[in-house]
């Protein structure tokens, strides 16, 4: 299936939840209309739980799979391609979160635990941009230039482990630049750890407005 019919797919089930459950459309509030409150509450749950979801799968399902079984160079590569996109895409998804969430909750009229839960969004946001915007770039450039030094030390090609600590007790340049790759690595890293975690801590909130 195309991208064009995976959209049409998804647009028809969208609308078919409308046509099923249409008390969802009628929970406006004063001075905002209640389609637009519906549309907000839908793109806020949708673009948090995609976010929320992706960053799961790649920070801790399917980063780990790849390394244990693909070489490591070419784990590189793939992730190289793939966390631009992926960075794309959840902050892309954390700014449409920030906006509803915004939208349906005013800064003036808001309590406390929801100016929280916006700054738990915003946070989210500020870290996956800082990924995609300063230490995604970095980490992908030394990642190449490392590549190329252990490609001419014969090293790159192991599954699910490395030779590049071994290796590097000999080599003075592969040394240094193990160091600067593991600095900006370590700070990518820890920003979508971060990410994630403020994700979490907004999901407890909406788990708490859940009537099942």
């Amino acid at each position: 299936m195309g991208w064009a019919g995976r959209f049409l797919t998804a647009v028809s089930f969208l609308a078919a939840g409308i046509l099923f459950a249409p008390d969802a459309l009628l929970g406006g509030s004063p001075g905002r209309p209640a389609a637009g409150v519906a549309t907000a509450r839908l793109a806020h749950l949708l673009c948090f739980a995609t976010a929320w979801g992706a960053a799961l799968w790649v920070t801790f399902i399917g980063g780990i799979v790849m390394f244990k079984n693909l070489p490591r160079h070419q784990f590189g590569n793939l992730q190289g391609k793939m966390f631009p996109a992926y960075f794309m895409l959840i902050s892309v998804c954390s700014a449409i979160s920030v906006a509803a969430f915004a939208y349906l909750h005013p800064w003036k009229t808001a309590s406390t635990i929801e100016r929280y839960q916006l700054g738990f969004l915003l946070a989210a946001l500020g870290f996956d941009l800082s990924n995609l915007l300063v230490f995604t770039p970095m980490t992908i450039e030394m990642m190449m230039k490392r590549h190329k030094i252990e490609k001419d030390l014969g090293i790159g090609s192991e599954v699910g482990g490395s030779r590049n600590s071994d290796v590097a007790k000999t080599s003075p340049v592969l040394a240094a630049m193990n160091k600067k790759f593991g600095m900006i690595h370590g700070l990518s890293s820890l920003a979508n750890i971060m990410a994630f975690g403020s994700l979490a801590m907004h999901s407890w909130h909406l788990a708490s407005k859940l009537k099942l």
